[in-house]
């Protein structure tokens, strides 16, 4: 069994990764820690818990020794500061999965992968620290790749992608009320979010020449959870040879489908899949992207990078399926 720990277990991504690992067959949570709620019990904070867990949060600093994997769900930046402090993480045991922004990038990374399954696979089964990717990052990029790998981005990219509330967080804001939110929709950091560094990097990882930009204009969705990002650049495939390029690129992939026709978000959601739809419209190829932020995004693909790492199957605990409805 995998002895784990969880750091910030309060949020979103804590209790789906909670989800997932109290279901996980090769799993055993030792703890979760957070300072707002220590002493209590799981299921007051992640109530869909319920009847599956009996564990209570603590706010000790914990024993590491013995723990083979620890999952950081800290707030940005917060994951850097708890590493520095407890220097008995930086030997590689336990292995350490960061959720945060903290590590992503390649002039901060101090030995982590960047943990996107697509692209870094072989590097993650060998890996002892894995930065997980942005919810949104794992959209585009997914919807980008296989152009980057044969090298045919060669324009500036457009992306529009919508997301749910719940990629806000959990601590309540002006942009994530119900009576804002809902039957709404609004723009925020229009080409400078902060994902966009994280995805240039790893289309430059496949085809370093790329030097166009990506005009990425996130929305805020009103609905609690799902990407759906439009993507589009020029290219000179034809539809069908951007098809099979698209399809030969996730081949291998345990959770990246290519589908014949287009997808809706409710095809993605409560699983870790991404599902990619390719059209040519005249010069331009339009890549629809949909996935789960809180999964794919977030916490599947954690799960998705600690089966990996520690050489199981890569789908194990991750065996979801969408809801019909």
């Amino acid at each position: 069994m995998i002895k784990t720990g969880i750091i910030g277990g309060a949020g979103y991504t804590a209790g789906e990764l909670l989800r997932l690992l109290v279901n996980h067959p090769e799993v055993e949570i030792a703890f979760v820690h957070s300072s707002s709620n220590a002493g209590k019990p799981i299921t007051e904070v992640h109530s869909g818990l319920a009847g599956e867990t009996d564990l209570i949060f603590t706010d000790k600093t914990p024993d590491f020794s013995g723990l083979d994997a620890l999952f950081l769900c800290s707030a940005h930046g917060d994951s850097r500061k708890f590493i520095d402090a407890n220097p008995s993480l930086k030997t590689g045991t336990p292995k350490i999965i960061d959720l945060s922004t903290d590590f992503r990038h390649r002039a901060t990374a101090d030995g982590f992968v960047y943990g996107l399954p697509e692209l870094n696979k072989p590097l993650i089964q060998k890996a002892e620290r894995i930065a997980n990717p942005g919810c949104f990052a794992t959209a585009i990029q997914l919807a980008l790749l296989p152009l980057a790998a044969a090298g045919k981005i060669c324009g500036e990219m457009h992306v529009h992608a919508v997301t749910g509330s719940t990629g806000a967080g959990v601590k309540p804001a002006a942009t994530t009320h119900f009576s804002w939110r809902d039957n709404n929709l609004s723009v925020y950091k229009a080409f400078e979010h902060q994902h966009l560094k994280e995805i240039t990097e790893s289309l430059q990882q496949l085809q370093p020449s790329i030097c166009e930009p990506i005009n990425f204009i996130p929305l805020r969705g009103g609905f609690p959870r799902g990407i759906f990002a439009s993507v589009y650049t020029g290219c000179n495939l034809t539809e069908d040879e951007a098809n099979a390029l698209y399809k030969d690129f996730y081949r291998d992939a345990a959770f990246t489908f290519v589908t014949d026709a287009s997808p809706d978000l409710k095809q993605a959601v409560n699983t870790n899949k991404c599902l990619l739809h390719v059209e040519k419209h005249g010069s331009k190829l339009l890549i629809i992207s949909v996935l789960d932020n809180l999964l794919k995004g977030a916490s599947g693909q954690a799960v998705q990078n600690m089966n990996l790492m520690f050489g199981l199957d890569e789908r194990a605990g991750l065996r979801l399926k969408a809801s019909a409805f």
